[in-house]
């Protein structure tokens, strides 16, 4: 892994999520919860409409710096805080933003903070990782 400077933009993609993408991550994960395919559930339940499983917006997220890194066994450590909902239109989905920045550079490794956001919305707060740069 290359050297890294703090502010270092270090991958950035979008990703759209359909009602097939949450069914068919709750199928590998076994959340089968109906707010994340039901849009009469999530209703009953006072939520905007169907939700994104919130592992599936953290997983999305890290998989962004793992493609860019290549190494998933240099990330140490990975945490998020989950501050909104993203909800998965039946029609348009839902679009995922992500931008991956170094935010610290520590000794064998870095720390890179991560943006997620859902149209202007940021949907992961804290979302950070280690990734350790020496061999």
């Amino acid at each position: 892994m290359s050297a890294f400077e703090k502010g270092d933009i270090v991958a950035q993609r979008s990703v759209h999520l359909t009602r097939d993408s949450l069914v068919k991550y709750a199928g590998a994960s076994g959340d089968f919860n109906p707010i994340h395919y039901r849009d009469d559930i999530a209703a009953e339940v006072g939520l905007p409409g169907v939700l994104a499983h919130g592992m599936l917006t953290m997983g999305v997220g890290v998989n962004t710096v793992a493609e860019a890194i290549g190494d998933t066994g240099r990330i140490t450590d990975y945490g998020v805080r989950f501050t909104r909902p993203v909800v998965v239109d039946a029609t348009d989905g839902a679009q995922l933003d992500i931008t991956a920045v170094v935010g610290a550079v520590l000794e064998g490794a870095v720390r890179i903070d991560l943006t997620v956001k859902h149209g202007e919305t940021t949907v992961l707060g804290k979302a950070q990782l280690t990734v350790r740069t020496d061999a």
